[in-house]
């Protein structure tokens, strides 16, 4: 699980067990509300435990669903902020249930494979500036994703990486030197495929920003999209699946993860 009850504030505990108490009430399943919400099951009995912040969209159309008229969806004002948007949240928590990962980077170093001074560079960076501590939690939250990497039992990992982030030194040469060796060892991983797409392969579909896809164990596949200040949970089947088709695009204009790690090391030495 991503969260402890001990890890959330009172009032969200709280709010997940009135959250119960109309959901009994209605006589609303947690599967019928799952259905409804196109969330897991897990997730709902996380909410109501304490384990889990309520994502908004569920307390909205949970409030209607329970005929609570507006007294659950009011509760949402009085929950703790986050240096973490709800919707980082809700991605991670598919992310730790997926079975089947894959990501296309232009610009960065996917976040999975990003070593700690790289990742500290970059959210140390941004622009408005923020508190060192909200730095500090959020690097604490994505280096604590990677464990995903080498979870029991093993899922297949894909990773399409743009050429424009190898040679993004964002932190100075010596940090990207030793970002791009990690890549190396982490593409050795039996359960990770790593790719990467060359400024002379590229398609103009590739150029239109990063993109995941995720794999659910019901097989339901979701999408993930990311701009400035902005990403998005893509849920609709027809939209994940031009997303799917753009990614098989992307795979197929790439280097071989051979040619790939061959790739890598040649501008590694650059540096």
């Amino acid at each position: 699980m991503l969260e402890k009850s001990a890890h959330l504030p009172v009032n969200h505990r709280y709010f997940g067990s009135q959250f119960q108490l109309w959901r009994h009430e209605a006589g609303v399943s947690r599967e019928e509300l799952a259905e409804a919400v196109q969330y897991s099951v897990e997730l709902i009995k996380s909410v109501e435990q304490g384990r889990r912040r309520v994502p908004p969209r569920v307390a909205e159309i949970a409030d209607e669903m329970f005929g609570a008229r507006g007294k659950l969806k009011a509760g949402l004002s009085y929950l703790t902020k986050e240096s973490l948007p709800m919707r980082a949240h809700d991605f991670m928590q598919r992310e730790s249930e997926a079975v089947m990962h894959s990501s296309y980077e232009t610009v960065l170093i996917p976040g999975l494979l990003q070593t700690e001074p790289y990742a500290r560079a970059l959210l140390g960076g941004t622009w408005p500036p923020v508190e060192q501590d909200v730095v500090n939690a959020r690097l604490a939250t994505r280096l604590s994703r990677q464990a995903l990497l080498t979870r029991t039992p093993l899922i297949p990992f894909t990773f399409v990486v743009y050429e424009a982030a190898l040679r993004s030194p964002v932190a100075g040469n010596e940090v990207q030197k030793q970002q791009l060796l990690h890549l190396l060892t982490a593409g050795r991983q039996c359960n990770v495929t790593l790719q990467v797409l060359p400024y002379d392969r590229v398609t103009p579909s590739a150029l239109s920003g990063a993109l995941m896809i995720l794999e659910s164990e019901d097989h339901e596949r979701l999408g993930f999209v990311m701009g400035q200040q902005t990403s998005r949970l893509v849920t609709e089947r027809a939209e994940v699946s031009a997303l799917d088709q753009r990614f098989g695009r992307i795979c197929a204009q790439a280097l071989d993860p051979e040619n790939s790690a061959r790739f890598i090391e040649r501008i590694a030495d650059e540096l």
